[in-house]
């Protein structure tokens, strides 16, 4: 992962941090409407970040909440990130009550000192100072300032005027001030106005502000917060960080800058590993197979470790060191597997990415440092492009997955950066298709066989059972499959990891008194495995409808019936059709045999808030359906 830095540098600021001195804290005074679904309300909140040299950025942050309720009391927290480059200058604070009524105070002694290293990194030289106040009474409110000295000004930090659903802001105002013959780039999202601006001869300040926004409540299948929240970016044209100085003004500078200055110097490798690249592929054909077999070469040497250390945060280091310790980082080890690829003559490209299962693209019209937290690299072959996932041992070659499908990223290259796009996991590769076998006896008990494949983004459904023991993997299987006195027996869970992937779940399994018995009839739910459940009902809905990523899912029990059991009741085959999908389900009985069918298909796309009670209704009609139960009627 690229460095927590974007973190170091801005939850820093972008957590909770802002106030400004007044003398009314009374809690009865906020307004009942700022109250509404809020946890806490910002009082008076004031940022402001000072430029004033490319190595000297100055934060300054004022803030006054006051929480409600024990849920708002993390908006109350403070937590500050530091390293030798990032120094906390100070911080002083007050505690008061419902009143408004001073009942403590705070300083920098009061906070708790941390490694800010993570499970997964070996190397980090970030810290936190971290405050949380103990609540005795709600509502309260907590004032605090302090200031933080950015030796760099390549990451400016970001100000969003509200990041969470249950905080409300009575006011709060973002000013940044630089030098005027300084060049910066600003943005604004969903930012309504203008800045307010003031130039003198030393200084050029721009001032945002809002005021009396309220909270907001989860709407689910709501777009990205950062495609409704307010807040702006600002990005400095002349930069230095940890001595590394350059200047951009958009992608394909940054990306020529990232390229030469933190990746073309670590890319060498010693001449016994070159040839030990090119007799490795000297056989095969196809730059392709090639790639692959390079690419294979590579998961099986190393393992992913992650190092955040200076400029590491953004550097690799060296492709020699790779080789060497057999570990990395996302950057280390693309740039290693970049290396090896050009010792056997194959291109490829380090590309900078927003990773995580939602879809988040980099903003194509303003670049900047901060955007992405993951690298992996871009394979341009004739006739066909590959994308490969370095820092897993055991993803196949050319699969991506819902960590980084479709959407835009940074490949940052030699000639400079260029925006490009993903390849998409669409609807019908995104599959699950199960089958099973299953015999019903007169007790109601089940035993049987199933079968279940998972293709595109749902390949990695069992990605936290594979690799456990088996003891291990019969216990998550029993949260997988939620039924009550289900047993598991011959599981077994294989991957082909072809161009298009597939994981294979095979198993026995045993229900005991599955389908009860009353007199002669026997009720069964026919579907097992796979019920979807209804979603709220959302009145007043504010955000558009947003399914970030189709899948079809396809479901077929066939049960084998005691002698005589014949269907006395069962619900009418079903097929329902909508704009967000569609959803077929049957039920037929041939002798002995009764055969559930069921196929739910749901699209991605963006779709308008009006629609939300649609979706709804689509989900609620799909979980009857999928909860519905029949009669057997037994001699």
């Amino acid at each position: 992962m690229l460095k927590k830095l974007i973190v170091l540098i801005l939850m820093s600021l972008s957590l909770d941090v802002f106030p400004q001195l007044q003398v009314d804290y009374n809690a009865d005074h906020i307004s009942v409407a700022l109250k509404s679904r809020a946890s806490a309300v910002i009082r008076n909140m004031t940022t402001t970040v000072e430029m004033r040299g490319a190595d000297n950025v100055i934060l300054n942050v004022k803030k006054a909440v006051t929480v409600l309720n024990k849920n708002g009391d993390s908006r109350a927290g403070l937590v500050l990130f530091y390293n030798k480059n990032t120094a906390i200058k100070g911080v002083k604070g007050m505690i008061y009550n419902a009143a408004g009524l001073p009942s403590g105070k705070f300083s920098l002694s009061d906070f708790l000192d941390e490694s800010a290293v993570s499970d997964f990194s070996l190397f980090e030289d970030d810290r936190i100072k971290r405050f949380s106040p103990v609540a005795i009474a709600y509502p309260y409110t907590v004032v605090y300032e302090y200031e933080i000295r950015y030796k760099q000004n390549l990451i400016i930090p970001d100000w969003y005027a509200n990041p969470y659903s249950d905080l409300s802001v009575e006011q709060s105002t973002y000013t940044f001030i630089c030098k005027p013959e300084d060049k910066i780039r600003v943005k604004e999202y969903n930012y309504k106005g203008s800045p307010e601006t003031v130039k003198s001869e030393k200084t050029l300040s721009q001032t945002w502000k809002v005021s009396n926004l309220q909270a907001f409540k989860y709407e689910p299948y709501a777009p990205d917060p950062d495609n409704y929240l307010t807040y702006v970016k600002i990005a400095a044209e002349q930069f230095n960080y940890y001595g590394y100085k350059g200047s951009y003004k958009n992608w394909e500078e940054l990306g020529r800058w990232v390229y030469n200055d933190l990746l073309k110097s670590q890319q060498s490798l010693p001449p016994s590993v070159v040839s030990e690249m090119q007799n490795l592929v000297k056989d095969i054909s196809t730059d392709r197979d090639k790639a692959k077999k390079i690419y294979e070469y590579m998961q099986k040497k190393t393992r992913y470790i992650s190092v955040q250390v200076g400029i590491g945060g953004f550097k690799p280091f060296p492709a020699t060191d790779v080789q060497r310790l057999s570990y990395g980082d996302c950057k280390a080890l693309v740039n290693y597997t970049q290396s090896l690829l050009k010792a056997a003559g194959i291109q490829s490209e380090y590309c900078v990415v927003q990773a995580g299962s939602m879809k988040k693209s980099l903003d194509p019209d303003f670049a900047s440092m901060d955007q992405g937290n993951h690298i992996i690299l871009y394979v341009p072959l004739k006739g066909d492009t590959t994308w490969l996932e370095c820092t897993s041992q055991s993803t196949p070659f050319g699969y991506l997955g819902d960590f980084t499908d479709d959407r835009l990223v940074l490949a940052c290259t030699e000639n400079g950066g260029k925006i490009l796009r993903t390849p998409a996991l669409n609807t019908k590769q995104n599959l699950l298709k199960r089958n099973a076998a299953l015999n019903l006896d007169a007790d109601g008990n089940i035993t049987g066989k199933l079968q279940t494949e998972f293709s595109g983004s749902q390949y990695d459904n069992y990605a936290r059972i594979i690799d456990k023991p088996y003891t291990e993997q019969l216990k998550l299987l029993k949260e997988e499959y939620d039924i009550d006195n289900i047993d598991f027996n011959n599981f077994k869970l294989t991957q082909r990891k072809t161009e298009n992937p597939e994981t294979l779940e095979q198993l026995d399994l045993t229900i005991q008194a599955y389908a009860p018995k009353t007199n002669s009839r026997v009720y069964l739910i026919p579907n097992l495995f796979n019920k979807s459940r209804s979603i709220p009902e959302v009145r007043n809905r504010v955000q558009q409808v947003y399914i970030n990523r189709g899948y079809t899912d396809e479901d077929q029990v066939i049960y084998e019936l005691p002698e005589g059991y014949k269907i006395e009741v069962k619900p009418d085959d079903k097929i329902i059709s909508s704009p967000f999908g569609s959803y077929n389900f049957s039920i037929k009985q041939e002798g002995r045999k009764l055969t559930y069918q069921r196929k739910l298909i749901l699209n991605n796309g963006t779709y308008p808030a009006e629609k939300y009670a649609e979706l709804s209704n689509f989900f609620s009609d799909v979980s009857s359906y999928d909860n519905s139960k029949i009669i057997l009627k037994t001699n």
